[in-house]
């Protein structure tokens, strides 16, 4: 089947109809800016998009091709306020993952990796020199970052990472490797975080290059091949050897792991409002292939157990939404805590995994095939379930919280 198959087009149209999933009236709530903010992400995701995504994926490219219209959103930087960025709202910035992800994960986690993690480092340890200097090309899109960060013996454990630093008179040499850094393959702006050799304390350094310069020596990034989600996303390796970064380019309020937890806490939730985007995306699917399926007579969606299915669905569905928006007042308010991060995502990553699995079923053997999105979105959410903590070590901290008990060693 290709993507001019009749049935196909039907489909993408019948989309439209299957997308009144707002059963507790959350639009009530949102006011213009967000509603245009939602329209304008949308449309870029129909139009820039899905009509290229699948090949790419299967590919397992970054789909370069749409980072012009990308950059057009004003959306990059996300709730980074000034340098060209867009001061958005905790709610703001969830539904413009929400509405990446409905389009594809892997544009997501580059979002995420460029915006929140790589920007978000520099704007919250960076000098103002620094921040002025990369800030304001990043917001544009001319510059591309990256967060290296986990090692592939610290995934969980990312305290305990092992890459190091040594002074030597202005420069600071780096030893070590990372792991799953997205983007690292084609930046030009890396943090990379590593423990000083001096004082046992862990540093953020900035390796970066112009556009149209080659990577320094002692960097060196291989692309992790056989993935079976999140394909779009290139996340190497790294491996660092006596790389040297100048003294100017070490961000000067990262001076412990503690530090490298402030930025990753102000992280904390986009996980879930993935998770709504691959859930809405694979509901919105499942009712409009149910709805245009025909089998014995008639449109699958007629039959008792294909309804239970999707009432199924909306009714987790909904659960993700409500979670999502109580997350994002509470954000606003400043009172959101580690303690409602883990619980959110321990639910919202689950229930979004089922829904994306529940639509995989409903479309048989179509359901398979990537002309029809859902396949792409159910090893997308496989990724989301993992990252951002696994739901064991959710439930760990969730634990600890409950019982005041640690259960790790």
């Amino acid at each position: 089947m290709t993507l001019d198959d009749p049935f196909v087009a039907a489909l993408a149209e019948g989309i439209a109809d299957a997308r009144d999933t707002d059963f507790f009236r959350l639009d009530d709530r949102l006011g213009p800016a967000e509603l245009a903010l939602r329209a304008k992400v949308r449309g870029f995701v129909e139009d820039s998009v899905l009509p290229v995504i699948n090949h790419y994926w299967e590919r397992a490219e970054f789909p370069f091709e749409v980072l012009p219209a990308f950059a057009e959103l004003g959306v990059v930087g996300s709730q980074i306020e000034g340098y060209g960025c867009p001061g958005l709202t905790p709610l703001q910035a969830g539904i413009v993952t929400t509405e990446l992800a409905r389009g594809d994960g892997s544009l997501n986690t580059f979002m995420g990796v460029q915006s929140n993690l790589t920007m978000g480092t520099i704007a919250l340890l960076g000098s103002e020199e620094q921040k002025q200097r990369w800030l304001p090309r990043m917001a544009a899109l001319e510059l591309i970052g990256a967060f290296a960060l986990t090692e592939a013996a610290h995934g969980s454990d990312s305290v305990g990472l092992e890459t190091t630093a040594r002074r030597e008179g202005d420069e600071w040499v780096l030893q070590g490797s990372k792991r799953w850094i997205g983007n690292a393959s084609y930046a030009h702006v890396v943090v990379i975080w590593a423990r000083d050799e001096a004082d046992g304390k862990v540093k953020a350094f900035v390796m970066h290059r112009e556009p149209d310069e080659g990577f320094p020596a002692g960097y060196d990034a291989q692309v992790i091949t056989g993935k079976i989600g999140k394909r779009a996303i290139l996340q190497p390796d790294i491996r660092i050897d006596g790389l040297r970064i100048p003294e100017s380019d070490r961000l000067p309020g990262a001076n412990s792991f503690r530090d490298a937890g402030r930025v990753l806490e102000r992280t904390r939730g986009g996980a879930s409002w993935e998770s709504l985007g691959h859930a809405l995306a694979a509901f919105e699917i499942a009712a409009a292939y149910a709805s245009r399926r025909e089998q014995f007579g008639g449109p699958i969606a007629r039959f008792q157990l294909v309804q239970s299915t999707l009432a199924q669905m909306v009714a987790e569905l909904s659960a993700i939404q409500l979670m999502c928006h109580r997350m994002a007042e509470l954000q606003a308010e400043g009172t959101w805590t580690g303690t409602m991060a883990s619980i959110t995502k321990l639910a919202t990553a689950d229930k979004a995994r089922r829904i994306c699995q529940q639509a995989r079923d409903l479309l048989g053997g179509n359901g398979l095939l990537l002309d029809f999105h859902v396949a792409r979105h159910l090893t997308d959410m496989e990724v989301v379930h993992t990252y951002e903590g696994t739901a064991q070590i959710q439930e760990l901290l969730i634990g600890r919280a409950i019982t005041g008990l640690s259960a790790f060693s």
